[in-house]
């Protein structure tokens, strides 16, 4: 559980491509107040700072808090961060490089600020309060778009040098497979992330293979979602179930490798696909990764799913941003 934190009110912040959440919390991290809005980047670097610093005044506003009481704000991002200089190194989904977010927001609230990266953030969250708490060390996985990946270790997240780390998603998966758009060949995300997932489906679909999946939504891969993949398992489309475990069983030969260096107690699967389909993930992943562990390791982990859903990331940065202004 969180700790060594001063007692007022922090605040967590999930900056997203699309939406941005502030909520405010107590010293026990009950959440008091909130604000979401639409991120809207193509407006640019300095309106979505502008936008971003007004979110946290209606949180503030909303929780009846003022910006004096604030002890400390964490902002989870996603992208490339420095922790120890507080700049976005870079978010493509903003298209943003070298925003010194955190120096923004400290010289606007007067409080400690530090910056993370989102996914770091909701592993963090769920290690503190979620489906990792209680546990030493904490492997997150969090397949969507892409697939998002973060570590705690001992309470800390791990991190390189000088940015965020834990790159799952371009683990090689597939030998000379297609080629991700990092760059690379056969990366994990290129045949288990939800993206990769939707378009198998897609075709399933259009061979006749998934009628009801094609019934319900055709074959155009932005409306494939993770609910909808669900119901299609759920009414009778065998072909999109085998698509799913054959992506569990690639994440779960990833997860496997991670656990035979990192030695978890817990490997926490998040987002919207694991979920939905939260019995057909931990199942298949969990086999998979048994497999995959070296022997000595074997039964040393539990696969789970995350429990805080949107939550995870702006609570992890909260207890992230508190623990570290405190210490």
């Amino acid at each position: 559980m969180a700790n060594k934190t001063q007692p007022g009110y922090h605040l967590g912040f999930d900056l997203g491509g699309t939406k941005m959440l502030a909520v405010v919390y107590d010293d026990q991290f009950n959440a008091v107040g909130r604000n979401r809005i639409k991120t809207r980047g193509n407006l640019g670097v300095e309106s979505v700072l502008q936008r971003l610093i007004g979110n946290i005044e209606s949180a503030l506003t909303d929780a009846q808090v003022e910006p004096s009481e604030l002890r400390s704000i964490g902002i989870g991002v996603p992208g490339a961060v420095n922790m120890q200089t507080g700049v976005v190194l870079g978010a493509v989904n903003l298209a943003w490089k070298n925003v010194p977010v955190a120096e923004t927001l400290v010289n606007h609230f007067q409080c400690p600020v530090q910056l993370l990266n989102d996914v770091d953030a909701g592993v963090f969250g769920e290690s503190q309060f979620g489906a990792g708490r209680g546990a030493t060390n904490v492997l997150g996985v969090f397949p969507g778009t892409g697939i998002g990946g973060g570590v705690v270790l001992n309470g800390e997240i791990v991190t390189g040098a000088s940015q965020t780390a834990v790159e799952i998603g371009h683990i090689p998966a597939v030998p000379n497979g297609i080629r991700c758009g990092c760059g690379l060949r056969g990366c994990l995300e290129t045949v288990a992330s939800r993206l990769a997932i939707a378009g198998q489906a897609a075709q399933a679909a259009y061979r006749g293979a998934a009628p009801y999946l094609l019934e319900q939504v055709g074959t155009d891969i932005s409306l494939i979602r993770s609910g909808v993949l669900a119901a299609s398992i759920a009414n009778g489309d065998s072909e999109v179930e085998r698509i799913i475990k054959s992506a569990c069983k690639y994440l779960g030969k990833a997860i496997g490798a991670m656990a035979t260096v990192l030695s978890p107690d817990v490997v926490v699967l998040g987002g919207g696909l694991a979920e939905a389909m939260p019995e057909l993930f931990t199942k298949y992943t969990s086999k998979a990764a048994e497999k995959s562990v070296v022997p000595i390791l074997k039964g040393t982990f539990e696969v789970k799913i995350a429990e805080l859903g949107d939550d995870a990331s702006v609570l992890g940065a909260a207890v992230w941003g508190a623990q570290k202004s405190a210490s």
